[in-house]
């Protein structure tokens, strides 16, 4: 492990492209209690809940606050809710420009009902979302967000909870990844006020944290955008390094190269890796907290194939996805967003590992053949009968590394299946775990972060598909059942004594019209910090 200054990355061979500089949103996020009749700024946005804009005989607001905002800008919220139909519910937001006033815009956004606000972040985080577009249209620098009717009857958590949802929309929302075109527009947005949700040092708190795992989910977001001709298993490693430079208080690098690998025995991730010609990389951030002792040990373990062809079994046809198997580097993506939030916050008392065996899976005259037999690292050997099932083959030695390091808990985080995104969809991740506690937390986590995962069954009778009559077992079982077969798999290379729990994001680590998520960022962040002694 070392420390290490900022290197400059590796440069793409193949079509000569250069990412340009990120742009990366910069937002002064403040709770606050200004009068907003005083408040000087480019857009008053009013989030607004369903029935807080009823009237009475006369055409006014009944709610005091609301007729007393409607009067001072000229009763131009009555024409808005009354021509437009607004009413309040999810996904409805009109914006109006003004003269005359402190402010040059003025803006409605529905929050749906009360209730479904205390159960879900989703309504506050699409409010931070449309304040968003709508300041980037309008070029807006400064921002205030009034949370008008009802909000003193939310609960102190659920304005904690809102504060930061409201804050993650904004940051999110603002960043678009301009690294690869020549012309783009980007957000002027530099300062949000929140009004109404109270203040104090928790409050603005959970918004700098909220702010840091923003970060370190855009950051997440641009490793899996980044073309397989840019980001390759060196260039990861330049930023695992990069990642650790930043933060050298609190992370050490240490990057193993084939022949490190190889002295380890890693057989079955380097059966992957045979046939690229750019090298394999295994990767490996440990972070520890600036002072006190460590109570808790973790690893988290991301797949990290930076493009997969499919080998030998290439991805042909419809519905291959071959075009975009540079997300299939998701997990590794997910786990570097992690590490970067986690530097930033420090949760004391907690270490946490990121692992990663980084590689691509090509096809060449010295590559992984359907039919080999590769070896692990704990000598288990496994059957390929579908080179396309790589990516259990590559967690496999990252799992039996993580194990070895004495660790309390193991997770590990992959776009491994097709099947979870056919059982599931585009925005629920699947849950793999024996232990029931772990699933807990990290079902805990989820739901704090906003993200969706589903536990899933760990069949032990489907183990029986997986079995080989020269090996110690198969990479792939029948189509039925393929990511709980694959589970069961990655079981193998886990102490049964050490909690430890698969996250198949296929599905929500991508979407086609955005790319990519940086979906379980936040969840990590906030399990790793449930296990910290904070």
């Amino acid at each position: 492990m070392k420390k290490g200054t900022t290197k400059a990355l590796h440069t793409s061979e193949v079509g000569l492209t250069k990412p340009g500089p990120a742009v990366i949103p910069k937002i002064d996020v403040q709770a606050s209690e200004v009068d907003v009749e005083k408040w000087k700024g480019d857009i008053l946005v009013l989030g607004v809940f369903e029935g807080s804009l009823e009237k009475n005989k006369q055409g006014e607001f009944e709610n005091a606050e609301l007729r007393k905002l409607d009067e001072f800008v000229g009763g131009l919220l009555k024409e808005i809710t009354s021509e437009e139909d607004f009413t309040g519910k999810p996904g409805q937001s009109s914006f109006a420009r003004l003269a005359g006033y402190g402010f040059k815009r003025v803006g409605l956004v529905g929050l749906g009902k009360v209730e479904a606000s205390e159960s879900s972040t989703k309504p506050w985080k699409s409010l931070g979302e449309s304040v968003a577009t709508a300041s980037k249209t309008s070029q807006a620098h400064s921002v205030a967000i009034l949370l008008l009717t009802s909000s003193a009857q939310l609960s102190e958590n659920t304005k904690v909870a809102a504060a930061s949802a409201i804050t993650s929309g904004l940051v999110l929302g603002s960043f678009e990844d301009t690294r690869f075109r020549s012309e783009y527009k980007s957000s002027a947005l530099e300062k949000v006020e929140l009004i109404g949700l109270g203040v104090g040092k928790e409050l603005q708190d959970q918004i700098s944290r909220t702010v840091y795992q923003s970060a370190g989910v855009i950051l997440a977001r641009q490793l899996v955008n980044s073309p397989a001709n840019v980001l390759t298993p060196s260039v990861l490693a330049d930023e695992a390094e990069n990642i650790a430079a930043a933060h050298d208080d609190v992370l050490l690098a240490k990057i193993l190269d084939k022949e490190e690998c190889e002295a380890l025995k890693m057989g079955a991730y380097l059966g992957v890796a045979a046939a690229s010609t750019n090298p394999p990389k295994f990767i490996h951030l440990r972070y520890t907290p600036p002072s006190g002792d460590v109570k808790t040990k973790l690893a988290i373990v991301g797949k990290g194939l930076t493009f997969d062809s499919g080998g030998y079994n290439i991805k042909t046809g419809p519905g291959s996805m071959i075009e975009v198997m540079k997300f299939d580097m998701g997990g590794a993506a997910a786990v570097f967003g992690a590490a970067k939030a986690i530097a930033t916050i420090k949760p004391p008392g907690v270490e946490v590992n990121f692992i990663v065996a980084a590689c691509e899976n090509m096809i060449s005259g010295g590559g992984m053949r359907p039919g080999d037999i590769l070896t692990a690292s704990n000598g288990k050997t496994i059957e390929v009968n579908n080179t396309d099932a790589e990516g259990r083959l590559t967690l496999a030695d990252a799992l039996i590394y993580a194990g070895q390091l004495k660790v309390d808990k193991i997770v590990d985080l992959a776009t491994l299946t097709g099947a979870c995104i056919i059982a599931l969809g585009t925005d629920i991740g699947g849950m793999f775990t024996p232990s029931d506690a772990l699933a807990e937390e990290l079902s805990a986590a989820s739901k704090k972060a906003g993200e969706k995962l589903w536990r899933m069954p760990m069949e032990e009778g489907y183990w029986e598909m997986m079995k080989s009559n020269i090996a110690d077992m198969v990479n792939t079982g029948a189509r039925a059942g393929g990511s709980i077969t694959a589970a069961l798999f990655l079981k193998q290379f886990v102490d049964e004594k050490l909690p430890w729990a698969h996250l198949d994001i296929a599905g929500p680590v991508w979407k086609d019209k955005t790319g990519g998520t940086g979906f379980a960022v936040t969840t990590l962040v906030e399990w790793v910090s449930k296990n910290s002694s904070a």
